[in-house]
């Protein structure tokens, strides 16, 4: 947990000061910073930053915003010919300059980054170039001492019309750094409500949120939630609180008291009410969730309208860290909302119970896909050939027609031999071997007596997590189980989160939701620290930079240290990541959340011998499916039936059922192209069982039966 945040990290505009000494010929330098600019009565045009020589040849702008706002950076006295006459103030109005064509915003964090060269200026916004202007230099090249000598640049302000604000991390940059480096490194935050979580909150056709307060027996409950997001949007995780009060919308005081000295904003917390001054929340990964109710009425205060303060304890007076709800009216229960448009409530999930007994999958149109990404094929040479009547597979495999669906649920159902036999009409000699007691899944029968009855099998294991969570669970999308997953994995044991596993694959009627259930606690803290060693506390690195510990990582949570990852598989890992040259904290978590059930997959022993061996090399690494079935390809169309390729599905992502698993792509007997999954948590459920078990090679090149024989 990072601590408290340091209020030396951040000043005030006015007091921004940089001394610059040049004395080389030629070279650049790079100012860059972070600003806050506050809504004031400032008058258009006006100066941000003035150039100071110490020549005694005066000053002028170097950075400004126009009479529109926009951002404008100046050429250099000393060092351009089209600098402004520091003896004419509005000689720079005409200067030419870099600009920006937008206007700059108030109230929010942006990145300047401004680059002096002998023979040009160039801005830089957010880490991108904004605008760049070619100039004249007035550097004497026959004078090697010739120089624009000692250079303050500064905010000169001070006067209440000047322009107000913050500043953080200001710094000259050395000629190795690039600006947008200075701009993922030591982001500044900002603290804001999440409207999305807001519930029990009425919004009016002028914005107006009303809230039914009042007397303790007819105010209602309603929550909100604050988010602590960096200058880019992402959370960021501090070990602070905050606190909420109660303002009058139009003049910022505190409400008063009620008439029977009742605080007028309460905080609720298993169901007692304080004072919200006393009862600050701690913030969590990035967010302080609020349950709050009025008791003051708008119509007791000369129908004013209130608003909500939340701010940090501890982390200074500053605005970017403080937050403010729209106004509201609060109104008692039996007062209509004037004009009210629309009801914010918490979106929960609901659940009859005969109909999800009767229903052993969750509602497929309803699942969310992480990564669908489309890949160029690539061929490869080498592929793995069983001739037919020479090969046992003693797993089993997947239906093919929905395999790689992106909106597929959970391919999760394996096909017993007698099922294979109904749907291709063929006969095979006995069972394959480790079928039976590897397949623990209910029969049909089975299945629908069991989940006739989700009350009594889920509320008789006396689990602390209760059966709402776990019908929502197993009713959501996939986004929304990452979500709560990460949620419970907080405050949840290792054997909590085995009984909500065992209860959710007893719900459901998927076996495989266990697996990945059980790794969650695993697979966050193991990303929290990856992340850590690779970013610095910087927002953004180069993607060049991050592959070493990728690799690094993934080595180790897959126990293998003879084979690498490839430049083809960081390729594949950088599509599924969705970045091009620079890695954000979720480029890195959409890749992790694909990455470590591969890795954990890779380390059991039965199958990291598969991806060790390098002849024959069984796996091929990170490929598509595209990929897959061109390797597949001969001079002369297909290959015989009966060849395949291993490789991992890069549709699965944590938590899906299916994430990590392997799928066999193989030439049928009628010369077409087939995909199965392997259910190998079925085959190795136990750590005991999978002590007794062929390696997975074996079982792949076994002489009895041959991968078409399952067609």
């Amino acid at each position: 947990m990072v601590n408290d945040i340091e209020s030396r990290e951040y000043s005030l505009l006015k007091d921004f000061r940089v001394e610059i000494e040049e004395k080389e010929e030629g070279t650049t330098f790079s100012l860059c910073f972070w600003v806050y600019l506050i809504s004031s009565s400032t008058s258009f045009p006006a100066t941000i930053i003035q150039q100071v020589h110490s020549d005694s040849v005066g000053s002028a702008p170097f950075l400004v915003l126009d009479e529109k706002k926009r951002m404008m950076l100046l050429p250099l006295l000393l060092l351009h010919k089209e600098a402004p006459d520091p003896e004419n103030s509005t000689s720079w109005l005409e200067a030419p300059h870099a600009s920006v064509e937008i206007e700059f915003p108030y109230e929010k964090w942006i990145h300047v980054g401004c680059e002096v060269s002998t023979d040009f200026v160039r801005l830089n916004i957010d880490g991108e170039i904004t605008g760049e202007k070619s100039l004249s230099s007035l550097i004497n090249k026959d004078s090697p001492t010739s120089s624009f000598g000692k250079l303050a640049l500064a905010n000169i302000g001070g006067h209440c019309d000047s322009l107000q604000g913050y500043v953080h991390n200001v710094e000259v940059l050395p000629p190795a750094l690039s600006i947008k480096d200075h701009w993922g490194k030591d982001v500044p935050l900002k603290l804001s409500i999440d409207n999305s979580s807001a519930s029990e909150i009425e919004v009016g056709d002028d914005g107006v949120w009303s809230i039914v307060g009042g007397k303790a027996s007819c105010r209602r409950n309603f929550s909100l939630d604050v988010v602590l997001l960096n200058a880019s949007g992402q959370p960021v995780n501090k070990d602070v609180e905050v606190v909420a009060s109660l303002l009058y919308a139009d003049n910022g005081a505190l409400v008063e008291n009620t008439t029977d000295a009742e605080a007028p904003l309460l905080a609720s917390y298993d169901g007692i009410e304080y004072a919200s001054c006393e009862r600050p929340s701690k913030m969590l990964q990035g967010r302080a969730s609020f349950k709050l109710k009025i008791s003051q009425l708008s119509s007791k205060c000369d129908n004013r309208l209130f608003r909500i303060r939340f701010h940090m304890l501890k982390s200074g007076s500053y605005p970017f860290f403080e937050a403010f709800s729209p106004p509201i009216r609060c109104i008692s229960r039996g007062r209509n909302a004037r004009g009210s448009s629309l009801m914010w409530k918490r979106s929960t999930s609901t659940f009859n119970p005969v109909n999800i007994s009767q229903s052993s999958r969750v509602d497929e149109g309803s699942l969310e896909l992480e990564h669908s990404s489309i890949y160029e094929a690539r061929p490869y040479s080498s592929s793995k050939r069983v001739r037919s009547g020479h090969c046992k597979l003693s797993t089993t495999f997947e239906t093919d027609p929905n395999l790689e669906r992106p909106d597929e649920e959970c391919n999760s159902h394996p096909w017993t031999v007698n099922q294979v036999e109904n749907e291709f009409g063929r006969s095979l000699e006995g069972r394959p071997e480790n079928l039976e007691e590897a397949d623990d899944s209910l029969s049909d029968s089975e299945s629908t007596e069991e989940r006739n009855s989700p009350f009594k099998s889920i509320s008789s294991g006396k689990s602390p997590i209760s059966d709402v969570t776990i019908f929502k669970y197993s009713l959501s999308a996939l986004t929304e189980r990452s979500f709560m997953l990460k949620e419970i994995a907080m405050s949840a044991s290792d054997n909590e989160l085995s009984e909500f596993a065992h209860q959710v694959s007893l719900y459901s009627g998927c076996s495989h939701h266990r697996h990945q259930i059980s790794i969650t606690k695993r697979l966050i803290e193991e990303g929290t620290k990856a992340w850590s060693l690779i970013s610095q506390n910087n927002h953004y690195i180069r993607w060049e930079n991050a592959v070493f510990e990728i690799e690094e990582y993934f080595m180790k949570i897959a126990h293998c240290s003879s084979r690498s990852l490839t430049q083809q598989d960081f390729e594949l890992l950088r599509s599924i990541a969705g970045c091009q040259e620079y890695l954000a904290q979720e480029n890195f978590e959409k890749m992790w959340c694909w990455l470590y059930p591969v890795a954990f997959t890779l380390s059991r022993d039965w199958i990291n011998a598969l991806w060790s061996s390098t002849s024959p090399k069984w796996i091929e690494g990170f490929i598509t499916k595209e990929e897959a079935e061109s390797s597949l390809q001969g001079p002369r169309g297909l290959q015989e039936p009966g060849t395949f390729i291993l490789r991992f599905p890069t549709s699965r992502s944590w938590p899906h059922p299916d994430a990590g698993n392997l799928i066999v792509t193989y030439v049928g007997s009628d010369y077409t192209l087939h995909h199965r999954l392997i259910s190998l948590d079925q085959i190795y459920g136990s750590s005991s069982s999978e002590m007794n078990v062929k390696p997975l090679q074996d079982m792949l090149m076994d002489n009895k039966k041959s991968l078409i024989a399952l067609e």
